[in-house]
């Protein structure tokens, strides 16, 4: 049978102790490399520099800055995210790394080819379409 025991007794022959709180590991790497984010943000920019330079105009350069500062600001903020505390041992992924091991997606294991097509292709796809409007507005 059961035999309900104190909590005076169970001091009497335990040491209690507080348990122990295992550290939190914190990984804010985005596991990819550093390069891949720097060039995802290249190319936004550069599309902002390419629709104001194909539609500059005296009216358009507050609406450009407004532009600029949501991207800057879109990728700055978690840029510096990553380095907030509390310090952790995790580095981003270097290129080299990357090439040779490639990286777990939603959609599974990728090359690091195949990654960095999805990583680029919206970036690179709205950027071309930026290069069709200008032409476009160019010869009209």
């Amino acid at each position: 049978m059961a035999e309900r025991i104190t909590k005076e007794q169970i001091i009497e022959f335990a040491d209690v102790v507080e348990a122990p709180r295992p550290a939190h590991e914190v990984d804010r790497t985005f596991e990819l490399p550093t390069g891949l984010y720097a060039a995802t943000v290249g190319i936004f920019l550069a599309y902002i520099a390419l629709m104001a330079t194909g539609f500059s105009h005296p009216e358009m350069i507050l609406p450009t800055a407004i532009f600029v500062l949501f991207v800057v600001a879109g990728f700055g903020v978690p840029a510096i995210w990553t380095r907030l505390n509390p310090a952790t041992r995790s580095k981003a992924i270097t290129w080299g790394r990357f090439r040779q091991d490639g990286i777990m997606t939603g959609s599974g294991h990728s090359t690091a080819g195949a990654a960095t097509v999805q990583v680029l292709i919206l970036p690179i796809l709205i950027f071309l379409w930026g290069v069709a409007v200008v032409t476009i507005a160019a010869l009209v």
